[in-house]
């Protein structure tokens, strides 16, 4: 999709936390799976800082501390959200969170449960730091378009809502930018009173 340069442009952070993909082991997933779906789904100018990093609690916080400071008003993990020992993304989240937002996660699962059940076992956060929402998204490359998405019918109208309609508003309630979103990847959902008209209609 091509970006709207009417937009305002938005700096996005995105982590992918992998053991075995930061030292080499095996190509990281998580990065590219994430900017090919916000490349798609959102229309203003994106700048991306990434991040790949071992599942280290302090540096999970210390990278997430520095995205906000960079003015990141989005940041996405993935990886490090199961029960296992080395699994700490949540963790590390909730140490650098000023609010929680559980509803994301809580979406999150619901979609991952029409799926696999083992859904319940994953343990994705959202919190608010400063004006920054940080969301830990699913380790899988198919996972994380789903939880984005949502779930959507033969005809392909929409089923579960996908955590993502709910990002924009988000963003504008802790005043980030104002996202437009392409509605056939994923339609943002605003009250009708925080809808602001198009750069290109309002000219």
């Amino acid at each position: 999709m091509s970006h709207d340069s009417n937009l305002e442009p938005i700096r996005i952070g995105i982590v992918s936390v992998s053991d075995r993909a930061s030292t080499g082991v095996y190509v990281d997933k998580g990065l590219p799976a994430l900017q090919d779906w916000l490349g798609l789904a959102v229309k203003n100018p994106i700048h991306y800082e990434q991040r790949l990093i071992p599942d280290e609690q302090t540096q999970i916080s210390q990278t997430l501390i520095e995205l906000v400071d960079l003015g990141c008003s989005l940041v996405l993990t993935t990886g490090g959200t199961g029960p296992a020992l080395r699994d700490v993304t949540p963790e590390a989240t909730l140490a650098v969170a000023h609010k929680e937002m559980p509803g994301f996660g809580e979406q999150m699962r619901q979609i991952s449960l029409a799926f696999v059940p083992t859904a319940i076992l994953s343990r994705q956060v959202a919190v608010i730091r400063d004006r920054s929402l940080i969301i830990n998204l699913p380790g899988q490359p198919k996972a994380i378009a789903e939880t984005l998405e949502g779930l959507r019918d033969a005809n392909g109208d929409s089923r579960v809502n996908g955590i993502f309609a709910a990002v924009p508003y988000c963003i504008d309630l802790i005043g980030g930018p104002y996202l437009e979103t392409d509605p056939l990847v994923c339609k943002a959902f605003r009250p009708k009173s925080a809808i602001r008209p198009t750069p290109s209609l309002a000219n």
